[in-house]
């Protein structure tokens, strides 16, 4: 590694979206200070307690909501969810099984099965010989 990577530095919003934390929840000197690729690297190697608890506890960002509810990001937003949700209210929600998360969960599965039969498509066509 060179020096230059190892004092590459981060905005804490940066590295929050890295570390899949809501920054708003994280410590103050986390908030204000700003991340080498070093610290980084630290923090996903060995977690402090203060980010063990945001990424078990929450409130989690828009993209974590998202992929534990098994939808998209603009999924969220159809269905009202606009604020970080802690892992409690996840839970509940996937315990409620509300309209709005069973049609979004049913879009999202076609969108998988739509991307597989493309990327088969495009392999399969790959090792056709060409002319």
């Amino acid at each position: 590694m060179s020096s230059q990577q190892s004092t590459q530095t981060m905005k804490p919003a940066t590295a929050a979206k890295k570390l899949g934390v809501y920054l708003p929840a994280t410590p103050a000197s986390f908030q204000e200070g700003v991340v080498t690729r070093a610290e980084l690297n630290e923090l996903q190697a060995d977690p402090p307690q203060w980010l063990r608890e945001l990424r078990h506890n929450g409130p989690h960002p828009r993209p974590v909501v998202a992929a534990k509810l098994g939808v998209s990001i603009a999924g969220l937003a159809r269905g009202g969810v606009t604020e970080p949700l802690t892992t409690e209210q996840i839970e509940a929600l996937k315990q409620e099984r509300p309209e709005w998360l069973e049609k979004e969960r049913a879009t999202q599965a076609e969108v998988r099965k739509e991307g597989a039969r493309i990327k088969k498509k495009n392999a399969e066509r790959a090792e056709q010989p060409r002319p």
